[in-house]
C-alpha cells in the first residue's frame, strides 16, 4: 500500500491526505451516531493518514537534501 504512496507527488500526496482525514471525520461521526457498520475501516484509515504522512515527510526531506 505505501508504494502506492511513493509514486505521487506531494501535491496529489496532500490531497490524498486531505480525502482521508474527510473520510476520517465522516466514520467518526457515523460511529458516534451509531450507523457505522464496518468499525475495521477507522483502523485502515488511521493507517493510510500514516502511510501517506510517511511518504509525504520522506519526500521532503529528500528534497531538502538534494537541494543543498
Amino acid at each position: 500500500m505505501a508504494s502506492d504512496f511513493k509514486d505521487l507527488s506531494l501535491d496529489q500526496l496532500d490531497d490524498q491526505l486531505m480525502k482521508l482525514k474527510k473520510e476520517q471525520f465522516n466514520l467518526r461521526f457515523q460511529r458516534a451516531s451509531g450507523q457505522l457498520e464496518n468499525t475495521a475501516r477507522i483502523r485502515l484509515i488511521r493507517r493510510d493518514i500514516a502511510r501517506v504522512k510517511t511518504v509525504a515527510s520522506a519526500k521532503r526531506a529528500g528534497s531538502v537534501t538534494k537541494g543543498a
